[in-house]
């Protein structure tokens, strides 16, 4: 099973990811932004600037393939289930890993947590980030992609714990699919 948790900088991910980890069995912690930091490193400036000149590693054109590549390699290698969470807005770019990882695992899920703007800037002030930092900044296009798409199974976040939304995806991923 792939588990891909979505939504926008400080919605709450990776406190959920690692949450998940630590509750479901034979389950480890894929985080794509590793790839896209990897990429960030090794690509000579000039092809940087030309695929991504926003800066933003997703839009590399290793990003998507080798996301998908490492999930592959992980879950054939580890035989675990893999928890990702991750920040994709671009659907197109969503609509890429995830069939590349229902071609790994049929059994994946995906699932955008939601909050309004002034949780996650709460949220992210809270995780020690600079107000007005790159998060801050892609907080409106997050929520606009998020509301404009389908991004699937969403799940609100504002006043609820995390052990309220750890529950809700456990009993989702828990069903037996309808006939």
């Amino acid at each position: 099973m792939i588990l891909m948790i979505n939504g926008a900088f400080g919605v709450g991910k990776t406190s959920l990811a690692e949450r998940l980890v630590n509750e479901i069995p034979n389950s480890m912690l894929f985080d794509p932004e590793n790839v896209g930091f990897f990429l960030r490193e090794i690509l000579p400036d000039d092809v940087k600037q030309r695929e991504a000149d926003s800066g933003d590693f997703q839009d590399f054109k290793l990003w998507k393939e080798l996301t998908v590549q490492v999930a592959e390699h992980l879950v054939s290698t580890y035989q675990m289930l893999l928890i990702v969470p991750m920040t994709i807005r671009n659907k197109n770019y969503l609509d890429y890993i995830r069939s590349g990882f229902e071609k790994v695992d049929e059994d994946t899920h995906h699932f955008c947590l939601l909050a309004k703007k002034e949780t996650i800037f709460e949220r992210l002030r809270e995780r020690g980030e600079e107000e007005g930092n790159w998060c801050f900044q892609q907080a409106d296009s997050c929520l606009k992609a998020f509301e404009e798409e389908d991004f699937h199974t969403y799940i609100e976040t504002d006043h609820k714990p995390l052990s309220q939304v750890v529950e809700e995806i456990k009993e989702t991923i828990e069903k037996p699919p309808s006939l």
